[in-house]
């Protein structure tokens, strides 16, 4: 997957400096402690360097005298130093943050992304980022999928994304919710991979898109309908009118089936890959078009991306009745 980094906003707005060498402690006279004050309060709205200066007069004050709940001096300094100290750590889990984006550490992404999102949990990018991560290391993809149902929220109601191209994101983001349910609720997880495939993307045309979908509807639908239908025949394997309905309404889904399959091999450019997609997608394309050949195959591979995705299909509860001619 192609990412596209930008800088992220990640530094509060107070400046954030060097960690200054520990200073020794002084005597804690009135003069000092005035002197302390005034320099710190002359500083404290200043550039990084005359913030640098009140933050050292501060901690001169605050570590040189004893704790007081009546000086309200001290409580002021202890706030900006406080303030400062979070910026800082803010500050360096950024940086890490950026980095492991940059090395492709997907499980550094998310324990330092969740870090940022303790003071900033609104934040669309390390959302989106954290959203996304599940795609590329499998083990994140329960946890990543939280993050992208959030960050999905966030960019709905206009939330400034950097990270990634706005329908980048979306795409990316459903894919990871749909992907997290293939074990667990297949059938669900293909209305998500259907969004990803009409977005326009590089994700649309990613043939792993296509698998995830042609696994949703055989271990979802597919794998329901079967056991329906084996159970609604007679014990002799007779047809009975119900178990006729379901055979109709499993066809359907092994169609949509066939057509993931086809975009799979048509966006797949290994071709040993492609051959292993092919091969099953014959097997089942043959199943449901008796008198199909290979020739029939390739042509569907090749002009199958040119036609819209469909849609799950709609159950019927009956099958169409003929009238005598």
């Amino acid at each position: 997957m192609k990412r596209i980094i930008k800088l992220l906003a990640l530094v509060a707005t107070l400046a954030v400096f060097a960690v200054p060498a520990l200073a020794q402690k002084q005597e804690c006279t009135d003069d000092n402690k005035g002197t302390w004050y005034k320099t710190f309060y002359d500083n404290y709205k200043g550039d990084a360097a005359a913030q640098k200066v009140a933050y050292d007069n501060a901690k001169m004050y605050l570590d040189s005298c004893p704790a007081d709940p009546n000086d309200k001096q001290a409580a002021f300094m202890q706030k900006f130093v406080d303030a400062v100290n979070v910026s800082r750590q803010k500050a360096s889990t950024g940086k890490e943050f950026e980095k492991a984006v940059a090395d492709k550490k997907y499980a550094d992404q998310v324990r330092l992304g969740k870090e940022l999102l303790n003071s900033d949990p609104d934040n669309a990018d390390i959302n989106t980022i954290l959203g996304i991560a599940g795609l590329a290391d499998g083990s994140l993809l329960k946890e990543s999928a939280t993050y992208a149902a959030k960050a999905i929220q966030l960019i709905d109601t206009g939330k400034p994304l950097k990270a990634y191209p706005h329908d980048a994101a979306l795409a990316y983001l459903n894919w990871t919710i749909g992907k997290s349910k293939l074990a667990s609720a297949p059938a669900d997880a293909i209305t998500d991979l259907l969004k990803v495939a009409k977005i326009e993307s590089d994700a649309k045309k990613n043939p792993q898109l296509y698998i995830d979908l042609a696994a949703a509807y055989e271990t979802g639908p597919r794998a329901k309908l079967s056991v329906d239908y084996k159970s609604s025949v007679k014990p002799d394997g007779t047809e009975t009118d119900q178990s006729k309905v379901i055979l109709e309404n499993l066809n359907h889904v092994i169609d949509n089936q066939i057509d993931a399959m086809a975009r799979a091999a048509a966006f797949t450019s290994d071709a040993a890959k492609k051959k292993e997609i092919v091969t099953d997608l014959a097997a089942l394309y043959k199943y449901r078009n008796k008198e199909a050949t290979d020739a029939n195959v390739t042509e569907l591979v090749a002009s199958v991306v040119s036609k819209p995705i469909p849609e799950p299909p709609t159950p019927i509860t009956s099958l169409p009745t003929t009238t005598p001619v």
